[in-house]
């Protein structure tokens, strides 16, 4: 068994589909709900895997896409892995490549504003002046490499291999991510494209286990695609749940796809209430607090996001109030803490009129402060919607925290 429910959770309307458990990997548990810092290329930009261990995150995913391309999922292999690589002792995740398919074909984001609500384009279009770098036919993507244009192919069965070389506890199928401006048609077509490619995964991990046999096993989660349609959605997550190609099923689910973040909560939940309940939900591409409250109620274990880190390289800093930028002239003389009573690295050691100095100065080691700061923030604050959900106060600590840090909105 790769991962075990411990407690559900209740609210004063009955039960919910949020729950706290555990993922068991070769490298370690994953005590869940939990937030995995990302670390793109074998990296979390600007940290050491040290750093990253002592601000609490249990495991760090990786992009395969950028692995492939550089230094190639082969060195990886001869490396011993991805954890031995970049000389983490914890769990592992890579991501299969799909949300390139979108991000280099098309140009749109994953979470759209407000302004296209509602909306679609043509199905080939691409946002603003982009240049289309990438094109989906039904075996599999043709992309050019955003380092130097030389062209590559992913199918289920490449992605499939680029990730057992890379050697993550955690894996995903291949998918295709479309965007919330496709038609309603191309996102049926786009749906049974990517059906088909999860047969093609298992089919294909079920091989790969076998000839690497002697590497520990690596658990395969399907994607949930299907965009802000319920219908869709739902038979997404039945035709994953339910799959199984020569003894082989899915070991754990990934909720991807683009949506409005208004109704994140309720996609998640249509997803949830289809899924074994007996395996593990990753919800791509999140770390903002209201939307993990909505997600964990919905159902969802785990989530990733480049945003902490992103935003931390940009000045900002979360806090239990907000969110603020350290580089206003205001922090200048400013001798208290970062975040006052944070127990961060950063916090316990550094003063807001120092970081201020670096970020003006440009000094490298305002990104590693700031993103231990944010990555230390967004992995408690799942830390302890965990422990609040285990000791039954869920409900007081949702509204203590959201009023809070919306309180200046």
């Amino acid at each position: 068994m790769t991962f075990e429910i411990q407690q559900r959770l209740e609210t004063s309307a009955g039960k919910a589909l949020g729950r706290t458990g555990v993922i068991h990997t070769p490298h370690g548990d994953i005590q869940t709900p939990a937030f995995i810092p990302v670390g793109t290329k074998a990296t979390v930009k600007a940290v050491l895997p040290d750093s990253v261990k002592a601000l609490g995150a249990q495991a760090v995913l990786a992009n395969a896409y950028h692995l492939y391309l550089q230094p190639g999922s082969d060195v990886l292999d001869e490396a011993g892995g991805l954890a031995a690589f970049m000389n983490w002792g914890g769990p592992t995740y890579t991501d299969s490549g799909g949300f390139q398919v979108m991000s280099l074909g098309s140009g749109f984001k994953k979470v759209l504003s407000q302004e296209f609500s509602g909306k679609t384009v043509a199905d080939d279009a691409v946002a603003g002046k982009r240049e289309r770098l990438a094109n989906v036919d039904d075996d599999g993507v043709w992309f050019r490499s955003h380092l130097n244009g030389t062209k590559h192919r992913f199918t289920p069965e490449i992605s499939m291999r680029i990730q057992h070389e890379l050697g993550a506890d955690i894996i995903f199928a291949f998918d295709e991510l479309t965007t919330l401006l496709n038609s309603r048609a191309y996102q049926e077509e786009s749906l049974e494209r990517t059906r088909l490619w999860a047969q093609r995964c298992l089919r294909a991990h079920k091989q790969l286990t076998e000839e690497r046999e002697g590497k520990a096993y690596q658990q395969l989660f399907g994607v949930i695609q299907g965009a802000q349609y319920e219908d869709l959605r739902r038979k997404a997550a039945r035709d994953l749940g339910a799959m199984e190609i020569d003894g082989q099923c899915f070991d754990g689910f990934g909720i991807g796809g683009a949506l409005e973040k208004e109704n994140l909560g309720t996609i998640v939940g249509w997803v949830c209430e289809e899924l074994p309940e007996n395996r593990a939900r990753h919800l791509l591409g999140i770390s903002e607090p209201d939307d993990f409250f909505r997600a964990i109620e919905s159902g969802a274990d785990t989530f990733d996001c480049v945003n902490p880190s992103r935003v931390a390289r940009n000045a900002a800093i979360y806090s239990p109030d907000g969110r603020f930028n350290i580089t206003r002239a205001q922090f200048k003389r400013d001798f208290s803490p970062v975040v006052e009573g944070c127990e961060c690295y950063t916090c316990t050691h550094y003063s807001k009129a120092y970081l201020h100095h670096t970020f003006k100065a440009k000094e490298m080691i305002s990104s590693t402060l700031a993103t231990i700061h944010n990555e230390y923030f967004t992995v408690k604050l799942v830390d302890d919607i965990r422990k609040a959900i285990n000791e039954g106060y869920y409900e007081a600590f949702k509204a203590e925290t959201l009023g809070r840090f919306y309180s200046q909105n």
